[in-house]
């Protein structure tokens, strides 16, 4: 017969899992409680940390004294000169080149001089001479119909200063752009013109780096002194 006793023990021992459940449920839920519990890290682990970050603190602190070092090609040069490439640049004037890829290049140019449109008096003149070649590589042996063609450009360019004519720097700028060849007529016109448009794109990259380049390493073209 169940008896008042064995009731309350059995209530007490409900209480008591009850109590310990939540506990540890708690304590899995708030870390802080969690790492009561651990052991302290030992200090050799520590050490072995310090060790780990040292590569790391000796390689930024080598770093460091090497900012000031760095400028960039287009900023300000500072010092002495008081005028920034980016202006000397925009003071140079290109020459129109004949022919579509010729158009292309000459309008690459512009924007990669001066890309803000405004108007400056020009310093320089840059003339470009561009040469342009097709070749097909591949032929097909069945139908003997070229599968793919390159188009490859030469441009000779050339710098002077206004209005001294005197030579600043000269080169040559050379890319090659292939596309595929297809039945259909139209694709095979659209994708040669996307090649000279890939072909001077490039080649006025390459003239505007390495006139940049020339600039940054020489003393502005003063400006013609005006009649009194």
């Amino acid at each position: 017969m169940w008896s008042f006793s064995k009731a309350s023990r059995a209530a007490k021992d409900f209480l008591t899992l009850r109590s310990s459940r939540s506990e540890r449920l708690e304590g899995r839920g708030n870390p802080s409680r969690c790492f009561e519990t651990q052991p302290a890290a030992a200090p050799q682990h520590e050490g072995l940390r310090v060790l780990r970050l040292l590569p790391a603190l000796l390689a930024f602190s080598a770093a460091v004294p090497l900012a000031g070092c760095i400028e960039p090609l287009y900023g300000a040069s500072g010092g002495l000169d008081t005028s920034p490439l980016a202006s000397e640049l925009q003071a140079i004037e290109v020459d129109e080149i004949p022919g579509r890829m010729g158009h292309y290049v000459h309008n690459e140019l512009i924007y990669g001089f001066n890309g803000t449109g405004s108007t400056v008096q020009p310093r320089y003149r840059l003339t470009v001479a561009l040469r342009e070649r097709v070749q097909t590589p591949i032929l097909d042996t069945v139908t003997g119909r070229a599968t793919s063609a390159t188009v490859i450009a030469d441009a000779d360019y050339r710098l002077v200063t206004l209005p001294q004519n005197v030579e600043v720097t000269k080169g040559t700028a050379f890319n090659i752009a292939s596309y595929d060849r297809f039945s259909n007529r139209f694709a095979n016109v659209r994708a040669a013109r996307d090649a000279e448009i890939r072909d001077a794109k490039v080649i006025a990259d390459s003239i505007r780096t390495r006139v940049a380049t020339e600039m940054a390493t020489r003393a502005p073209a003063s400006a013609p002194a005006l009649p009194r």
